[in-house]
């Protein structure tokens, strides 16, 4: 461990890290939110993107005056219907096109067998960011 004049000490890693951060090498942003809704009627999942929240602090402001809807914030959604904790299988997806811009916020997904589902729902905003929600579903 090496100590630092705060006396605190620090992993080689930590502080790697900080000297990346200070040399403006790594910067780290705030999470965007990401709200959504589901309903479950029989064995069918629905799920809707209610709302995106990108933090305007990463963002130029001449793309900010551009967005008047959160819609427009997101370049590609996904989903994993049954995530395994380990890797993301894409199994819906809506994006844009330069053709069509217009981006789906809603996907429906029909389970085959009752039980216990873990779904993950990820977002790509325009700038690259990756955000993702998960969470269980009941299907009986």
């Amino acid at each position: 461990m090496i100590k630092t004049k705060e006396t605190k000490k620090l992993s080689p890693k930590e502080l790697l890290e900080k000297k990346a951060v200070e040399q403006g090498d790594i910067q780290f942003f705030e999470l965007a939110a990401l709200f959504t809704e589901t309903r479950i009627k029989k064995k069918e999942l629905q799920i809707e993107l209610k709302n995106f929240i990108a933090p305007l602090d990463y963002v130029p402001q001449d793309i900010r005056e551009k967005i008047k809807d959160w819609k427009s914030w997101i370049d590609y959604w996904a989903v994993d219907f049954d995530f395994k904790s380990d890797t993301f299988h894409n199994q819906w997806q809506s994006y844009r096109t330069r053709k069509d811009r217009k981006i789906d916020v809603s996907c429906k997904h029909t389970y085959g067998v009752a039980g216990t589902y873990t779904v993950q729902v990820k977002v790509i905003d325009i700038l690259g960011n990756d955000t993702t929600k998960t969470f269980q579903i009941e299907i009986e």
